[in-house]
């Protein structure tokens, strides 16, 4: 029986550290140790071989950023009884069970969730950010777990990256609708068959560079000579390293999407959106025109601090000041975080205008343009800009 185990069985240990501020990877696959001794003091966690999937790969990927879980080894096999003997199994099994580090959700009746709001079925990757987010989170920004920004980053790392991160089981309806904010689709939603919202119509294009694109490619070849349980195992530690790399923000694979950002970025940038959301008044006794104080990434927080705040109405217009040239810039809000239309655009008679034909038509000094789709304009001062605004939202 030892011997038909073995024969199922391949295993390799996860060669990164956690240092303070960084993510160390060695990602020198052809060094990699395989092994299939079972007396080994590190903890072993399983999930199946054959085809990969971002879900799993991102799933030991974070496991093995716990304490219980560090240096842990890999063990890739659909065995039940090898499964049986590991201290951890993502993404097959057939077992959701937190207390003995149990995280499939293919089996029937399976309908976990985050909570706190989200609704959308959690994959692998979902159930072990669920019981093992806050430590991961914690240790990553080094606070204790019990800290305010942990909990608040927990929630908005979950929505922008490990919610929204696209995935490679997706069926060709799937696929189709395969872009959330033009780039990313669910992962949790996608490995459960979720549709992001109901459509029968094609995307006007397709997205096929996002990383379930990419971590997909990365399994071997069918017409690859090597089809070894060892070569697919490197193949699936790539996976690992790609997918970790982008959660960690390593390398900046991905714009917005991951824990350092959200810690060293957007919970700063949350603070000084919600500082300017508070003193709309001063600027505008309408209250839906916003001065951006401090130059940030204003539109991931508008719309959750719009309900959270209880704003209403709602913004219209954000005036902020273009660092690269000194000049003031007055944007529409969009319809929501996924839309390209505004709210409410610049007037129609100024769109595709520019210097004084645009102060003229506009009857506003100092104008620099208006784009053709109305959802930006610029003029050299403040004064201006908020002209153009006050022009607009009265228009």
């Amino acid at each position: 029986m030892a011997a038909s185990l073995l024969r199922f069985r391949t295993s390799f240990t996860l060669p990164f550290s956690l240092i303070p501020n960084s993510i160390a990877i060695n990602s020198t696959v052809s060094r990699l140790a395989f092994s299939t001794a079972s007396a080994s003091p590190r903890k072993r966690v399983g999930t199946h071989n054959g085809t990969f999937h971002c879900d799993e790969a991102l799933g030991c990927f974070m496991i093995s950023l716990t304490s219980n879980f560090h240096g842990a080894q890999i063990i890739r096999t659909r065995n039940l009884e090898v499964l049986d003997s590991l201290d951890a199994v993502l993404d097959v099994g057939g077992v959701y069970d937190p207390r003995r580090d149990r995280f499939d959700h293919h089996q029937k009746g399976f309908d976990e969730v985050l909570g706190n709001g989200f609704t959308t079925k959690l994959s692998s990757a979902g159930l072990v950010y669920k019981h093992y987010g806050i430590e991961i989170i914690a240790k990553a920004i080094q606070l204790d777990e019990g800290h305010p920004d942990v909990h608040c980053l927990l929630s908005a790392v979950y929505k922008n990256f490990v919610e929204v991160l696209p995935i490679s089981k997706v069926v060709l309806l799937l696929y189709r609708t395969s872009f959330h904010c033009a780039i990313y689709q669910a992962v949790d939603a996608i490995d459960n068959g979720i549709n992001q919202y109901e459509t029968d119509q094609l995307p006007r294009y397709v997205k096929n560079t996002t990383l379930s694109s990419r971590i997909s490619r990365l399994n071997l070849n069918w017409y690859d000579n090597d089809q070894s349980p060892e070569k697919e195992d490197q193949a699936f530690h790539r996976a690992m390293n790609l997918a970790g790399n982008e959660f960690m923000d390593v390398r900046f694979l991905i714009f917005n999407k991951c824990i350092y950002f959200h810690a060293k970025s957007w919970l700063p940038a949350r603070s000084v959106v919600m500082e300017c959301l508070a003193s709309r008044k001063s600027i505008d006794s309408s209250g839906e025109i916003m001065l951006l104080t401090t130059s940030c990434p204003w539109k991931l927080h508008i719309f959750d601090l719009e309900v959270e705040m209880k704003i209403d109405p709602v913004l219209k217009y954000v005036i902020y000041q273009d660092e690269r040239n000194n000049k003031w810039r007055v944007q529409a809000v969009a319809l929501s975080p996924d839309k390209f239309e505004s709210r409410k655009a610049l007037p129609s008679n100024w769109r595709g205008l520019t210097d004084d034909n645009l102060s003229e038509v506009s009857g506003i000094s100092g104008c620099v343009f208006v784009h053709s789709s109305g959802f930006i304009g610029g003029n050299e001062t403040y004064e201006g800009a908020l002209a153009m605004a006050r022009a607009s939202f009265y228009a």
